[in-house]
């Protein structure tokens, strides 16, 4: 009986329908060790998530590919979910229309902040231009991200990975800075996730409240846009990418 399981093991760790149930168990548990643990900013779900599933990954000498034959009908998932975000903005319109100038500008001076910084520091750390280009877009939700990554010079896949960074630590960090700096307003905070960590700061302020989550999910998106169409002009008037 041993011999067969023993047998059986190597198979069985490359069954993507393992590697889907496995997810969703280890996302589980993060969720629990989070409420358990007051909602600290260390035990965020995302952050522990990625952290004992790449260990697991490691330890088994799984490559990612075949994690990712099984996990696919997450990815797949986040389409409709990114879609769904409209439900709750909906039932915001009216402080939309209320707010609209201030939510445009404190969009667009959060856009421009978290594109500046990242040049400003790969530029005082002296990097190589296209690590200071793949940098640029570090607020923008991944796919978008990618993309202007490689129109502008950077490389994509380094944009990710300092996507991903970026929204783990927004979504870990987000609410301790904010309640720091009394900000307190739910609109406000979920502009501030959603603009500076993207898709995971956005499901942290779903979390907190569904209006954080709603006006989280709209500067997503409108910060999307604000850096498709600003850092390109931006990156040509610095004349970056010419930079040695």
């Amino acid at each position: 009986m041993e011999a067969r399981l023993a047998a059986l093991a190597p198979g069985l760790l490359h069954t993507p329908l393992l590697w889907l149930t496995l997810t969703l168990l280890v996302f589980q548990g993060a969720e629990a060790l989070f409420r358990r643990s007051g909602a600290h900013p260390l035990s965020n779900p995302v952050l522990l998530s990625v952290a004992a599933i790449s260990a697991l990954l490691l330890a088994c000498h799984i490559e990612y590919q075949v994690y990712f034959s099984g996990a696919r009908f997450l990815h797949f998932l986040l389409g409709p979910a990114t879609v769904a975000l409209a439900v709750p903005l909906y039932r915001q319109m009216e402080i939309i229309r209320k707010s609209f100038a201030a939510i445009m500008v404190s969009l667009l001076a959060g856009s421009l902040t978290g594109m500046g910084s990242a040049l400003a520091l790969g530029w005082l750390c002296r990097a190589d231009p296209r690590i200071i280009l793949s940098m640029a877009p570090k607020s923008v939700t991944t796919p978008i991200a990618m993309g202007i990554a490689g129109e502008i010079g950077g490389l994509p896949s380094l944009t990710a990975v300092i996507v991903i960074v970026t929204g783990i630590s927004g979504a870990a960090f987000g609410g301790w800075a904010l309640d720091r700096a009394r900000v307190k307003d739910p609109v406000a905070r979920g502009l501030a996730y959603g603009t500076a960590s993207h898709g995971i700061g956005t499901a942290r302020a779903m979390h907190a409240s569904p209006v954080s989550g709603a006006f989280a999910g709209l500067a997503m998106g409108l910060n999307g846009l604000a850096t498709a169409l600003i850092l390109p002009a931006l990156v040509s008037l610095l004349h970056i990418g010419a930079l040695k």
